[in-house]
């Protein structure tokens, strides 16, 4: 049976352009369109969807709002089609944190007469999530800053690193991410390094997210930085992050690694030579086998290895190849990964 999508935007040409690409694959077809987010939620009334495309800029009910009102009632996946303007980028993460499974960017603004240049993409993203469960977000305010142990704090940033945590994740990342970093303590004795596959820019604003929800201190890294206890780095979309042996974070645009840039790989491996097993290594949800090698590097070097389960992961591709190479010290469902990586910081 085909992949039945209903495509949301309010241009006529994009819902046309969008349409054209989706059902030109056999197995998928535009089953209908709407305008804004009030007539989407009357034709998912009408029609039964597998997945929806989401524009967020629209009138009468706009992306956000309309993302909230279908997790309200329908727990469909939805794909957020994005755009490259600064005021998306925040937007994008918020619609990610309210349900969305994932985003793709249009490559020039609101009306990309050149949407084709993303068709493929496009196509794999839909056909991704078909048959992705989803489940209802929580609600989230930020987290109170310490004011009862700021010495604490402030020493503990002031530490470099002995100890690393490096976490990858790519498709339902965003969500993952802030259901681990709300649990993480601000004390803890180790260094962040996460690589979420995104685009360069959204990055950025994944990173003021997790800072405003955790006790961490979380930014995205830039050339330079130190690895220090209690301070997470994310790393810049378009950008492999590696660390040299001041531990210190390097930048390059060097050639994707499995058409991926940043790689989870490329970072886990550069930790090796400079921590040896004095690393926890931890992949949540994804699509494909980003991280596996990394995550076996780490495991033979004699550091630990964490994996989300499949019942929490958004999709299960990544963990599930470190599971099947047998490098998999932990399997854990996302509420209990933050207490694992507290307790196997505190071994070392």
């Amino acid at each position: 049976m085909a992949i039945r999508v209903l495509v949301v935007d309010d241009s006529a040409f994009m819902r046309k352009l969008i349409s054209e690409i989706l059902n030109e694959q056999p197995d998928i077809e535009v089953v209908s369109t709407a305008r804004n987010g009030l007539d989407a939620l009357k034709k998912l009334e009408r029609y039964q969807v597998d997945v929806v495309t989401l524009d967020l800029e629209m009138p009468v009910l706009d992306g956000v709002a309309t993302i909230e009102r279908i997790m309200a009632t329908h727990l469909i996946p939805i794909l957020v089609i994005s755009n490259w303007a600064e005021r998306s980028f925040e937007a994008t993460i918020n619609a990610l944190s309210k349900g969305a499974v994932d985003f793709i960017a249009k490559p020039s603004g609101t009306i990309s007469l050149d949407l084709r240049k993303i068709g493929a993409e496009l196509v794999d993203k839909v056909r991704s999530l078909a048959g992705v469960v989803v489940s209802k977000p929580v609600t989230r305010k930020a987290a109170p800053r310490p004011v009862i142990r700021p010495r604490q704090r402030v020493k503990a940033k002031a530490d470099v690193s002995d100890v690393v945590v490096v976490i990858g994740s790519s498709t339902g990342g965003p969500r993952a991410l802030e259901e681990l970093f709300v649990r993480l303590p601000d004390d803890l004795g180790a260094g962040i390094l996460v690589v979420q596959h995104m685009p360069k820019n959204f990055t950025r604003s994944l990173a003021q997210r997790l800072n405003a929800l955790s006790p961490l201190e979380v930014k995205e890294a830039e050339e330079g930085d130190t690895i220090r206890n209690g301070l997470a780095l994310v790393a810049p979309g378009d950008y492999h992050l590696v660390v040299d042996h001041n531990k210190q974070v390097r930048l390059n645009q060097n050639p994707p690694v499995k058409y991926l840039r940043p790689s989870i790989d490329v970072t886990m491996l550069s930790l090796i030579d400079v921590f040896q097993n004095q690393v926890v290594g931890v992949i949540l949800t994804g699509m494909g086998n980003d991280g596996s090698e990394g995550m076996s590097a780490i495991k033979r070097t004699g550091g630990y290895t964490i994996i989300q389960d499949e019942a929490t992961a958004t999709i299960f591709s990544m963990p599930k190849a470190v599971l099947e190479q047998g490098n998999a010290d932990h399997i854990l469902p996302i509420d209990q990964i933050a207490d694992m990586i507290v307790a196997l910081v505190n071994e070392f």
